[in-house]
C-alpha cells in the first residue's frame, strides 16, 4: 500500500520482522464494476484462489510469511496461518478440503485442512516453488520450481515426487487442460510456452510467445489457452 497514511509498501525482498504495511483484498462486482467489499489481511497478498465450494477465499502474504482465510459469508478474516518467507501459489482439491501452498523462500509445499486449519509439509520438493496446479480429480500436485528452473510432478497425498523436467528458462505460471492430460507452462525468460503430458512430464511442443510471458491460463469452454506478457499484450494458443 502507497499513498497518505500507508508505507513502506511491499517489493520482493521482505526479510523477516520487516516494516511492509499490510493490505487488502478487494471484492468487486463483475457487471457494475464497482467495489463492494473490502478485506484486511496480510503484508503483499500475491495469489489469491477461492475455494471450489465458494465458502473461502485465500491469500498468501508475501511479506507477512502467512495465509489469509476470508470466511465469504461475511468478509473476514477468520484465520492467519503461519507459513514462512514468501508464500505464493495456492492449490485447493475439488472437495475443498485441502490447500496446498507453495512457500518459495524454502523447498517445501504446505498442506493445509481447511476444517481443522491444521498445518502439515510436503518436504523437499525443489528450489523455490512457485505456482501450484492440481489435477482436474485432485490425484496430482504439479509445480514449478523457481530455483531449479523445472516443474514436478507430486503425489500429494504421500508427498513423493514422480517426475522432475526442465522446460525453458525461468518456469513461471502454469494451466492444467480440463482433462486433466495436458500441461502448459509459460517460460519466463526465454519468452515461450511449453505444453507438457501431464503423465509423465513428457514434452509434447513449445511454442515462441512475446517478451516475457508471465500469465496463463486455460478456457475451459474453447480450449484455448490464454498467456499475459509482460510487453503488454495477451496472446491466445490453440490448445489442439
Amino acid at each position: 500500500m502507497y499513498g497518505a497514511g500507508f508505507g513502506p509498501e511491499g517489493s520482493d525482498d521482505c526479510p523477516a520482522n520487516n516494516n511492509t504495511d499490510s493490505s487488502f483484498l478487494y471484492r468487486v462486482d463483475t457487471k457494475t464494476l464497482a467495489i463492494d467489499g473490502v478485506v484486511p489481511v496480510g503484508k503483499v497478498p500475491k495469489y489469491v484462489a477461492v475455494t471450489p465450494d465458494g465458502r473461502y477465499v485465500l491469500a498468501t502474504n508475501w511479506c507477512s510469511y502467512d495465509l489469509s482465510v476470508v470466511d465469504t459469508a461475511t468478509d473476514r478474516e477468520v484465520k492467519r496461518i503461519p507459513l514462512g518467507p514468501y508464500p505464493r501459489g495456492i492449490a485447493i482439491t475439488p472437495d475443498s478440503h485441502t490447500a496446498y501452498i507453495a512457500v518459495m523462500g524454502t523447498h517445501d509445499i504446505a498442506r493445509i485442512d481447511l476444517t481443522s486449519f491444521a498445518v502439515s509439509w510436503i518436504r523437499g520438493v525443489g528450489s523455490g516453488p512457485r505456482h501450484l496446479v492440481l489435477s482436474p480429480d485432485g490425484s496430482a500436485l504439479y509445480a514449478t520450481l523457481n530455483g531449479d528452473g523445472k516443474v514436478a510432478k507430486i503425489d500429494p497425498v504421500n508427498g513423493v515426487v514422480q517426475y522432475k523436467v526442465s522446460t525453458g528458462s525461468q518456469p513461471r505460471s502454469m494451466a492444467i487442460s480440463t482433462d486433466g492430460q495436458s500441461l502448459y507452462v509459460v517460460n519466463y525468460e526465454s519468452s515461450d510456452m511449453t505444453k507438457l503430458a501431464a503423465s509423465d512430464l513428457h514434452t509434447i511442443q513449445t511454442v515462441p510467445t512475446g517478451h516475457h510471458p508471465i500469465g496463463i491460463t486455460y478456457d475451459r469452454t474453447t480450449g484455448a489457452v490464454w498467456v499475459a506478457v509482460y510487453d503488454g499484450s495477451i496472446q491466445i494458443f490453440s490448445s489442439s
